[in-house]
């Protein structure tokens, strides 16, 4: 039997941010007290957990109930900036993976390679046939998809684990 467990997170806030960096990099500082973060890693505060998403998007992912609030917020610190700043939170699923040798699995189903996977890093990538986020959260991994193919991926997940999990 695998000690390996997928758990499907309660609804989670999550902010996309576009736009010029240096302006969302002080907004975010401002608002939420998170650094802009180098190129695929992030940087994390009470509020929440800001990751770099391309070069010109972030991702603050934060409580749900503060998830409203904070976008008035950035919006209005942002001002006329060349900027978006959008909830999505209702558009995404976050997936909680822990377990010894959960790499394991998550490699079978994503090109990353973990043995050089920093604790701070986020890496965009395909799980299976869709598009997909990781990160480390402590001592498990976080996997991020579109809420549209949660199902797929909880599947995909389940699947990938040794037999008899």
């Amino acid at each position: 039997m695998s000690d390996i467990s997928i758990t499907v997170r309660p609804p989670v806030g999550m902010i996309t941010l576009r736009g010029d960096m240096t302006a969302l990099g002080k907004a975010t500082k401002k608002v939420a007290a998170c650094t802009l973060p180098p190129m695929r890693m992030s940087t994390a505060s009470d509020t929440g957990r800001l990751m770099w998403m391309s070069p010109d998007e972030l991702m603050l992912v934060c409580d749900h109930s503060d998830a409203d609030r904070l976008v008035v917020d950035l919006t209005q610190v942002l001002g006329t900036a060349f900027t978006t700043v959008i909830n999505v939170s209702d558009a995404r699923q976050i997936f909680d993976i822990k377990g010894i040798d959960v790499e394991n699995v998550l490699s079978k189903l994503m090109p990353v390679d973990f043995d050089t996977f920093a604790e701070t890093e986020v890496r965009r990538t395909r799980m299976a046939q869709i598009p997909a986020a990781i990160w480390r959260g402590g001592d498990h991994w976080r996997v991020m998809c579109f809420r549209s193919v949660a199902v797929y991926a909880e599947d995909v997940l389940r699947n990938a684990m040794p037999v008899g999990a």
